[in-house]
């Protein structure tokens, strides 16, 4: 009898899942399908193909895929290579709280398949859950004053690390990676900064008195360690976090994912200083093979005259980890990251990490999430870059990477002398 099995069956995201099958003839050739819902109704697949055993056994963890959407052995390859059914299409997970995603398992005979035969039903199937949240971690929603997001903590009296968690151009409330966060045991406030309830669509400014007042609403909570916080930040939200960085000490810690290292698009002010933004050249703009288009060229940061649009990264105290895909379309971040670890270094710093991916495109997001190498973004057809399974192992190193670093920078040395 065809078994089809998956362990766990129900699983945080960033959870890997054994998947097997057996009961099958010895050598028999197989198709593992793929296929999840998203909560606007799009649908995502993946495939592919394996041989199996002398057993008639296929075992994800050990069998290499002879074709499909991905080769060899990737135990979780049917995860990070869905595809979206309409193209430029991204995965994002909204509601964490209530419902995971569920992703259909099927196994079918690749004979039948490839003979395109109407008896190809599925030789056994079952589902999965992906969820973006522990059991007994709680969402608070914020309003307090003018800061607008959503607290997760952690299960448990605490008290821990805080984390301030940052996404870019999309805007609104993205609640997928604090959920996370908190789920691995940090108290994580996914912030809104424009277009989002009463903030502004198209803000003018970016006030970074307003992200001084969310470090501050973190450190006043009983449950939170201090004396500092950290910042996870990726695209648009890297230039915010590395500001904070510069001018707040209440930040001790900052990841910085595939940015700048200057404002673009608007000005930042803070307590009187006014960073102006980088001027693009829009005449760089350049566009892909299938009419994407792509950003990375347009701030030429070599130029006479860009240095005083650098933010002064010497100034931080804290510590930064730099992560880089190199493969984004969007913004040119190895270049930049390179840039600010210069400035650090001619000013005698050692307060840097640097995690460079090849192959890696700009949405590094947590393990096994699905490549988006392009999507509508504003009405824009936006190339983001990246090959499918460099970038998935950039996403599997890179999460593990960030909670080391963000553990060893926040929790306080408890064996060291009062």
């Amino acid at each position: 009898m065809i078994q089809l099995t998956a362990t766990p069956v129900s699983a945080l995201v960033d959870e890997p899942v054994h998947i097997q099958a057996t009961g099958l003839t010895p050598f028999q050739m197989v198709s593992f399908q793929a296929s999840l819902e998203d909560e606007s109704g799009n649908m995502f697949y993946s495939q592919a193909h394996y041989r199996a055993n002398e057993f008639g056994e296929v075992d994800l963890k050990h069998a290499a895929s002879l074709g499909g959407d991905y080769m060899g052995v990737h135990p979780m390859g049917l995860f990070w290579s869905l595809k979206p059914e309409k193209l430029l299409t991204r995965l994002l997970k909204k509601d964490v709280m209530n419902k995971p995603f569920q992703v259909q398992l099927k196994l079918y005979d690749l004979e039948l398949i490839v003979n395109n035969k109407a008896a190809s039903a599925p030789k056994a199937s079952l589902t999965l859950e992906r969820w973006y949240v522990a059991p007994g971690v709680t969402r608070i929603q914020v309003r307090e004053g003018r800061l607008r997001g959503a607290l997760f903590l952690p299960p448990g009296e605490g008290r821990f690390p805080g984390v301030i968690d940052l996404f870019g151009g999309l805007g609104g409330l993205l609640e997928f990676r604090a959920s996370l966060l908190a789920s691995r045991g940090f108290a994580s406030l996914a912030l809104a900064y424009f277009n989002y309830e009463d903030l502004p669509a198209k803000p003018e400014i970016t006030d970074l008195e307003y992200f001084e007042e969310a470090a501050n609403f973190l450190l006043r909570h009983p449950k939170i360690f201090g004396p500092g916080v950290g910042v996870v930040s990726v695209c648009q939200g890297v230039q915010i976090g590395l500001s904070m960085a510069v001018n707040l000490k209440q930040v001790t810690a900052t990841v910085l994912i595939n940015g700048t290292n200057f404002p673009f698009g608007i000005p930042q002010v803070y307590r009187g200083k006014i960073y102006q933004p980088f001027p693009y050249s829009a005449q760089l703009i350049s566009t892909s093979a299938l009419g994407l288009l792509e950003l990375y060229r347009i701030y030429e940061t070599t130029e006479v005259g860009a240095s005083q649009y650098l933010f002064p990264v010497e100034e931080a105290q804290g510590h930064f980890l730099f992560i880089v895909g190199e493969g984004d379309k969007v913004i040119n971040s190895k270049a930049h990251a390179e840039q600010a670890i210069g400035q650090l270094r001619r000013h005698g710093k050692n307060n840097w990490t640097l995690l460079s991916y090849p192959g890696a495109g700009h949405l590094i997001e947590p393990p096994y999430s699905p490549l988006c190498c392009a999507s509508m973004t504003r009405d824009l057809k936006l190339h983001w870059g990246g090959e499918v399974i460099p970038h998935a192992a950039a996403q599997e190193h890179s999460w593990k990477e960030i909670q080391k670093f963000l553990r060893k920078h926040l929790i306080p040395d408890m064996t060291s002398p009062l």
